[in-house]
């Protein structure tokens, strides 16, 4: 079985704190009010967050089209519904990570789960841009709880209860965005769309609840002083970045805005690194990430990141397409959205076999092939665009390489981290999947634009602007599997117990 690499720093606090780990691994475990769980109640319960919190990310998908006229203001303004939560996901999961580490994951996760029901209300309640935007910030503020999960298990569950629990805990993102736009189409068709925000509001109510009762509040702590001159500087320079990116598109690659932005993003970003390099608390251990596992790991989920977002921006496009373009399939938003639901129950269906792929061969191989099966996928989706059927094929073994790849990387990186370090360490994985996803969805999304056809009065993507897309992603998968394979092989006896 596939085991976490032990740290250990020679400091008697964290060997108390590895022992302590492992002596709470054992059986059952008791959560803070003296109730004793097992540890497969602990894993539905982190799981079912994670899918929540994916949810919402595309919650508002189906509405899109008709936000500028629900909150009367423009299509760019609508569009900050959308961007709002991807800036502030990307922010907020390393900065929740580390604050996870020194004041209790349970805490932090309680809290990211707080922030989706604010939020949700928020834009429940009202009808106009700006508190609709501060709710759907709220919103994404929450996507750190799936790496704070994922830390919560390698804390609370026994060894050989790990490798699968993380796998299924990773396969949550896919899931929940798989599963997210059909329930929101239906939602959003059958009732006022103020109703998707009260569900989500239950949804987060529910999950807090539950981790509340259920979840018990890990004994691995950082104490240290807050680093908020590292969170400030971060926040500025993944704000500006992020933005070049998810708005150059409307602004013009050209443009002063978009370069300014860039420019503003990698100056603060080079000053941040240089001030956290100086600092003895660090928002994050640059040391650590700098590692050969750690940095390979988090390079190739850039890549995987870019991969997987393709198939979001592009294969329900093809479905709802009118049947005049000569490759739509005319489909409404319910239907695409249950035709590609599929490939979220084949990312959960795979992530006891990933986890098994791990412990024979070790997660590095796990990755590579997962990356592999992506390229495959779009390779596939070049040729398979005749019909639904042939689609949800194509979906589904892109679908199944994420699944795979995305349940590979935490255990490359806890078997490369400090225990007192996970959940930060976990959260800076997951902004790199951000910053993959925000970059391929401003390509793919340049891409069909520059290959668009005319039909009816309305612009839409050509057949030669998907084939384009889907060759790029076909690179990004390549080049995940290569960074993979510069990943360091782990030296034999080594073990992530600790």
């Amino acid at each position: 079985m596939y085991h976490a690499h032990r740290y250990s720093s020679g400091s008697e606090s964290e060997q108390h704190v590895s022992t302590l780990t492992q002596k709470q691994r054992a059986g059952l475990r008791r959560p803070e009010h003296g109730q004793r769980v097992a540890p497969t109640v602990i894993i539905a319960v982190l799981a079912m967050c994670g899918v929540v919190v994916s949810l919402m990310q595309t919650l508002v998908i189906p509405i899109i089209p008709q936000l500028p006229e629900l909150l009367g203001t423009s299509a760019a303004n609508a569009s900050w519904v959308v961007t709002a939560t991807l800036l502030a996901g990307a922010i907020a999961t390393p900065i929740s990570g580390r604050l996870g580490d020194m004041f209790g994951k349970r805490r932090m996760l309680i809290i990211s789960l707080a922030a989706v029901v604010a939020g949700s209300v928020i834009c429940a309640v009202f009808a106009s841009l700006v508190p609709v935007i501060v709710g759907r910030v709220l919103q994404g503020l929450a996507v750190g709880a799936i790496p704070l999960g994922i830390s919560i298990m390698r804390d609370e569950l026994p060894p050989e209860r790990l490798g699968s629990a993380m796998a299924i805990m990773s396969a949550t993102l896919g899931v929940g965005g798989a599963l997210g736009m059909p329930i929101a189409a239906a939602i959003a068709e059958a009732a006022n769309w103020h109703v998707l925000f009260w569900v989500s509001a239950a949804l987060g109510a529910v999950c807090g609840a539950a981790v509340l009762t259920l979840v018990p509040e890990s004994p691995v702590r950082t104490p240290a002083r807050f680093d908020y001159a590292g969170a400030v500087g971060l926040s500025i320079g993944l704000t500006a970045l992020l933005l070049g990116i998810t708005k150059g598109g409307d602004w013009g690659w050209a443009s002063a805005a978009t370069l300014g932005s860039f420019a503003v993003g990698v100056v603060v970003l080079v000053i941040w690194g240089v001030l956290e390099l100086r600092t003895a608390a660090p928002l994050v251990d640059l040391r650590v990430s700098a590692r050969g596992t750690v940095l390979f790991t988090n390079l190739a989920s850039i890549a995987v990141g870019f991969a997987m977002y393709g198939m979001s921006l592009t294969l329900p496009q093809v479905l709802m397409a009118p049947e005049q373009t000569g490759y739509g399939l005319g489909l409404s938003m319910v239907v695409a959205g249950l035709a590609l639901a599929p490939g979220g129950l084949v990312m959960m269906a795979l992530s006891p076999v990933s986890a098994r792929i791990s412990a024979a061969r070790g997660p590095k191989i796990t990755l590579m092939l997962g990356a592999a099966v992506v390229g495959v996928g779009y390779l596939g989706a070049l040729c398979l665009m005749d019909n639904v059927v042939e689609i949800i094929v194509a979906s589904m073994v892109i679908a199944g390489g994420i699944g795979l790849a995305y349940a590979a990387m935490p255990a490359l990186i806890m078997s490369s981290v400090p225990v007192s370090e996970t959940a930060a360490a976990n959260g800076l994985n997951s902004l790199m999947r951000s910053v993959g996803t925000s970059t391929s969805a401003a390509v793919t999304s340049v891409v069909l634009a520059q290959n668009a056809m005319t039909l009816g009065g309305h612009t839409l993507p050509s057949l030669g602007g998907f084939h384009l897309a889907f060759l790029i992603a076909v690179a990004a998968a390549a080049v995940a599997v290569g960074l993979t394979a510069c990943i360091p092989s782990r030296r034999a006896g080594r073990t992530l117990d600790g």
